[in-house]
């Protein structure tokens, strides 16, 4: 089987419900984005971040896979389809995608802040000042805040390295390092890039732009990748 590498943003989790930073101006109830998902606004107001992402962790268990995420699942029949997604829901997992690789942390999981390896799935949507983990220290959401290192771009660039077929679906390349994933694939490897705005990364010349959102790009894009078998 060929390697199908799909890298996803914001867009594709956007068409089931999930609000983005961009739709809303970067705010989330007259907050910039900085006063919630940064290490400093962790220090100067733990209460507020951690009510930030109750509030989406709650929406995002109210939210379904949509038609791109079941496409991206179903291909998995003809292709080893690695998905490395800058989205920390659950959704492509929900899918049926068994190859999910997050570059920014997972919604659904709390870490330690003593320990980052110390990570717990939570079984509930609400995670409250108090909780600790098992070295006695707060939980804060398992996410990669802005400021922060991206601890797994070393494997996605492995994943990426690897790619017969790069699809990047959702995202029109501006968020960092993720963008960069697109300047480690194969020379001449065929690309596809699903997105309804243009792209502002420079692409390989062999790239297939389909000005599409996620669910119709991928139902144009299905009949295409099986015949690349």
């Amino acid at each position: 089987m060929k390697n199908l590498v799909v890298l996803t943003g914001a867009g594709i989790s956007a068409e089931s419900g999930i609000k983005t930073f961009r739709d809303s101006g970067g705010l989330w109830e007259g907050h910039d984005v900085m006063e919630v998902a940064t290490p400093q606004a962790w220090h100067r107001n733990k209460e507020l971040v951690l009510e930030f992402y109750n509030q989406r962790r709650k929406q995002e268990r109210e939210c379904q896979p949509n038609l791109a995420h079941q496409i991206l699942a179903e291909l998995e029949t003809f292709f080893s389809v690695h998905v490395i997604t800058q989205n920390v829901d659950s959704l492509h997992e929900r899918a049926g995608s068994s190859q999910v690789l997050h570059l920014h942390g997972e919604i659904n999981k709390a870490q330690s802040t003593l320990d980052p390896k110390l990570i717990y799935e939570l079984d509930h949507w609400e995670l409250k000042l108090g909780d600790k983990c098992e070295k006695g220290s707060q939980l804060r959401p398992h996410v990669v805040w802005f400021g922060e290192a991206v601890p797994n771009m070393i494997p996605a660039i492995k994943i990426a390295q690897k790619a017969d077929i790069f699809l990047v679906v959702g995202t029109s390349l501006q968020v960092y390092p993720a963008a960069d994933l697109v300047s480690y694939i194969p020379e001449n490897t065929p690309v596809f890039l699903v997105d309804p705005n243009l792209p502002t990364h420079r692409l390989p010349q062999n790239a297939t732009f389909i000005n599409q959102v996620a669910t119709e790009g991928m139902k144009i894009l299905k009949n295409e990748l099986l015949n690349l078998q």
